[in-house]
Formats: structure tokens, sequence, C-alpha cells
């Protein structure tokens, strides 16, 4: 049976959210040339929870899967995503490399879930890995190895944390996210006042202005809280096979929000390796419904 189109409402709602979570990349690198890293997660997180979880109800799953997803995204993915764009890597790379997380979920569930690869999931790994090795090959200006480097260990620990996820079961995430918030704080709050010290702290909220706080704002409540309603709200609707593709125009908008608005060059190696790991993921979220596809149209 053919999908039914999304209304033209939903679609717009879903490429709403795409280019929130797209230009989410430039936001952050604005917020950062004022505000330390860690202490800039820090904040997220906090807005995050507060004041949602008075009005958000706490999802119905164990303490210790909110703690284990709140400490893998908050200081795992976001803590490492953070101290990488500080100056070792530009926000269009990062929001392509972060999207890797998709190879390492498949990863980490092999080796913890004993679940099985295919075939076109090697392919896609093997196109992505290539995509990666030119980014690699091409560090300088803008990109260190280290913060490459930086960003793949966050991609890994969103990946952890989507596997904590699976094993919460079918929950509201809206809820799951500003819970969660409440085990990402203790790690980000140590290791900002460990590494980054009260002084850099005080100097960075003395220094923080209007703008700085609407980037915080776009992180905890249009990143965080209008992102996972708005995606989960559409998920309820629609099959997933509709909504999840669109999640492919992230990087997209990140690299072009970067050239436009922050004036990243996108070199001819750079839009290579951008094709070469989109089309990784691509390939991945789309080749078992085009194989289907192709069932039905030979019976």
């Amino acid at each position: 049976m053919k999908p039914a189109a999304l209304p033209l409402r939903h679609l717009a709602l879903a490429l709403a959210v795409v280019a929130v979570w797209g230009t989410n990349f430039v936001v952050i690198k604005v917020a950062l040339a004022s505000l330390p890293p860690l202490l800039f997660a820090t904040l997220r997180f906090t807005f995050a929870l507060l004041p949602a979880a008075f009005f958000v109800r706490r999802p119905a799953v164990r303490w210790r899967l909110l703690a284990a997803y709140g400490v893998l995204i908050g200081a795992g993915q976001f803590g490492l995503l953070y101290v990488a764009m500080r100056g070792h890597i530009s926000p269009g790379l990062a929001s392509l490399v972060i999207q890797t997380q998709v190879f390492f979920t498949i990863g980490l569930a092999i080796v913890l879930e004993r679940e099985r690869v295919r075939g076109f999931q090697w392919a896609a790994l093997a196109l992505a890995v290539a995509g990666i090795a030119i980014i690699a090959d091409n560090t300088g200006a803008g990109t260190t190895p280290a913060g490459l480097l930086l960003v793949l260990l966050a991609a890994m620990s969103w990946a952890g944390g989507n596997i904590v996820a699976r094993h919460s079961g079918r929950v509201d995430m809206l809820g799951y996210v500003v819970w969660s918030s409440l085990f990402a704080l203790p790690p980000l709050l140590a290791l900002t006042l460990l590494l980054e010290g009260p002084q850099a702290i005080a100097a960075g909220l003395a220094h923080a202005g209007p703008g700085v706080w609407a980037a915080v704002a776009w992180q905890s409540v249009g990143n965080t809280l209008f992102g996972y309603a708005s995606w989960g709200w559409l998920l309820a609707r629609h099959p997933a096979a509709t909504i999840t593709p669109m999640a492919l125009l992230v990087p997209v908008f990140g690299m072009a929000a970067s050239a436009l608005l922050l004036g990243e060059p996108l070199p001819g190696w750079k839009l290579l390796a951008a094709a070469l790991v989109m089309a990784g993921l691509a390939l991945n979220l789309l080749w078992p419904r085009l194989r289907w596809r192709g069932q039905e149209v030979l019976r």
C-alpha cells in the first residue's frame, strides 16, 4: 500500500524541526564565543529541565534508564560536541559528522544485542567511512584531528543513548528528554567547575548578552522541547518511514546555514565528504523501504 502524503501543514512542521536541528550548529558556535563549552551544556540542560519538569509528566521507565540516557546525551554527546566546536571543528562539518551516530548505534546493537548486520548496512557504512576519511585527510583551517575525534566520540555517546532509549520501550520522548536532563546536570556541573573553573564560569556569565541567552533558549526550548515534542507528534500520526527520512536534511540545513551565516567555505572535498556520508545515511534508512516497494511491484 502506498503511504499517504503528508498534509502541507505537517510537512511544514517537519521541515521546521529539521531546520531548527540543522541551524542549531550555527547557534552553538555563536554562544561558544562567550560561554565555556561545558558551562553552555550545563545551561542547556538546566533550562530543558526547568520549568518543563513541572508541566511534563515523568515517563514510566526505570530511573536508571533515565540516568544513563541523561549522562550519555548530556555529558557525552553535547559535552563533547560543544568542546569540539570551541575552535576545533566547523559547525557545518560538526552537523555532518555527528550523524555517524546511526552507524555507531548499529555497531552497539551488534555487540550488545547480537543483531545481525545486513549487506546494505555494510555498504552504507563504507560510504560514510569514506566521507569521514576525506574529512580526516583535509584537517587544517577550521577543523583539527582532535575536533573530528571529539565529534565522533559524541556520536558514539548519542548511539549509546539510542540503545538505552530502545530498552525503555515506547515512551513519550519529550518527557523522556526533560526528565533525563536531571541526570545530565550533575556530571556537566562537576566538569565545568573542575575543568573550566569558577573564574571562567563567572566571566562567561558576566559577558553573556541577549544573543547568548537567546542561543541558550534556542538549545533548550527550540532544539529540545519544540523539536522532540513536534517530532513525536508527527511520528504518532504518520508511519516512521514517512517521517524519519526527513532527518537527512539536518546536515543540509547545518552546512548551508554555516556557509550563509558564518561564511564557512564549502570546497569540493567538503561537498564530496558530505555526499558520501549522506549517501550512506540514505542507503541505511531508505534501502529496506525501496526493496519492499520493488518486491511489491514484482508480485
